[in-house]
């Protein structure tokens, strides 16, 4: 061991202790002390003496509230990591709304498995999806934790509920064609609207980021490269851009709607971006005119995919067309509306049966 005194920077002196453990590790000490250096080398001294006879203290590790520590996963995590401003509120509004109020005094490993039990408890009444997003947003901040060593391990298990595959809400051929009659005799930011959900199944921000630069009526194709959250231009989805090649009456629609307001193709009168706001009630008033139940903006998105898959689309397609990144999202629109049900239904009904290559052959009664 060896004790070492030299003069601080900023006044009196630091004390440099050296020692090895029993086991060879060296270990090293440092500290200021006042007075004069030979009070500081007998401190020195004596602290070695103790070092010797008890070894080095054990650190203990302060571990922080959930409270404490969820500014630090919200500015280390999520913003450093560049998520949407979408996914950012809604991760800072589950923490303010459900995990805060229920959990926020209680340190990071002592959250145990019952705490979990007991705030899906607390959501009884909410969706297994919203429940699973609380869940989600937890188990994320506690493995950040652990890897950030604020926390040793995980401290409790986290089990997402199970949720059942439902199919999406959508237009029938005739409703959608009435909407879209009753959007074409309002301004004409509403039918653009209903067109570019509902035939190039474009998500609400991607319909306000939407950009002349973005449309190729010659080609008749969109080129789908950004989306508008509350003033927040972002990629799309998945950070993914798609091209998608537009239906004659939306090239028709978007030729004669050609301004030089500003960039985007729907805007006010005074060239400003629409809000989600005021899309959505351009939408809803066109549906309520038509006698359309649902009018919802997303509704038209889901009727897009319902359609081509209705029409024998491909599942690979319609994936692509959509933007969607997993499969299975894509999946919960191959399906067949009521009126090809009962089709197929009345082919029982048919005095003939089908042979292998699709055609009726007739059979006798008897």
């Amino acid at each position: 061991m060896s004790v070492t005194v030299r003069p601080y920077r900023r006044g009196g002196w630091e004390v440099d202790i050296l020692w090895r453990t029993w086991d060879g590790r060296r270990q090293r000490e440092r500290k200021r002390v006042s007075g004069p250096k030979s009070a500081a080398r007998r401190w020195g001294e004596e602290r070695e003496r103790e070092l010797l006879v008890h070894g080095p203290p054990e650190i203990t590790r302060e571990v922080p509230t959930l409270n404490t520590f969820w500014p630090r996963f919200l500015d280390g995590y999520a913003r450093a990591n560049r998520h949407k401003p979408s996914g950012i509120a809604a991760k800072d509004t589950i923490g303010r709304v459900h995990l805060l109020p229920l959990l926020g005094a209680r340190k990071l490993d002592a959250i145990t498995t019952e705490d979990i039990q007991r705030l899906k408890a607390m959501l009884r009444g909410k969706s297994a999806k919203t429940v699973n997003n609380v869940l989600t947003v937890l188990n994320v901040l506690l493995k950040k934790a652990a890897e950030w060593d604020a926390i040793e391990r995980m401290p409790c298990v986290i089990r997402l509920l199970p949720t059942p595959k439902s199919s999406a809400a959508f237009h029938d051929f005739d409703d959608y064609e009435r909407l879209v009659e009753s959007a074409r005799s309002s301004p004409a930011n509403a039918y653009l609207c209903v067109l570019l959900a509902g035939e190039a199944g474009l998500r609400c921000g991607e319909v306000m980021a939407l950009r002349w630069t973005d449309v190729d009526l010659r080609k008749r194709q969109l080129c789908v490269q950004q989306s508008d959250w509350k003033g927040h231009v972002t990629a799309p989805k998945g950070n993914r851009l798609r091209y998608v090649p537009m239906t004659t009456r939306l090239a028709s629609a978007l030729q004669g709607h050609r301004h030089l307001r500003g960039e985007r193709v729907l805007c006010q009168d005074d060239g400003s971006p629409l809000t989600q706001k005021i899309v959505r009630e351009l939408v809803r008033r066109a549906a309520r005119r038509a006698g359309v139940a649902k009018g919802g903006v997303h509704i038209l998105r889901h009727t897009f995919c319902s359609h081509l898959a209705m029409r024998g689309a491909p599942a690979r397609a319609i994936q692509e067309l959509a933007g969607h990144q997993d499969l299975s999202t894509t999946q919960r629109y191959m399906h067949v509306s009521p009126a090809a049900i009962d089709d197929a239904i009345r082919l029982l009904e048919s005095p003939g049966v089908v042979s292998r290559r699709g055609d009726i052959v007739e059979t006798g009664q008897g």
